[in-house]
């Protein structure tokens, strides 16, 4: 009974990271100004 918690806080934990981790990446990604070419159509796509 005592390790069904614990697994539960295990899997909160790493899905908070996985948030965290995921915005910070986003963040950097759209900060960056000095983008390759090659995102450009795909940053259309997604204005349609």
């Amino acid at each position: 009974m005592q390790r069904k918690p614990d697994l539960l806080w295990i899997l909160v934990i790493l899905f908070g990271l996985g948030v965290v981790t995921t915005g910070y990446a986003q963040s950097l990604w759209t900060n960056k100004t000095d983008a390759p070419a090659q995102l450009s159509p795909v940053q259309q796509q997604y204005k349609r």
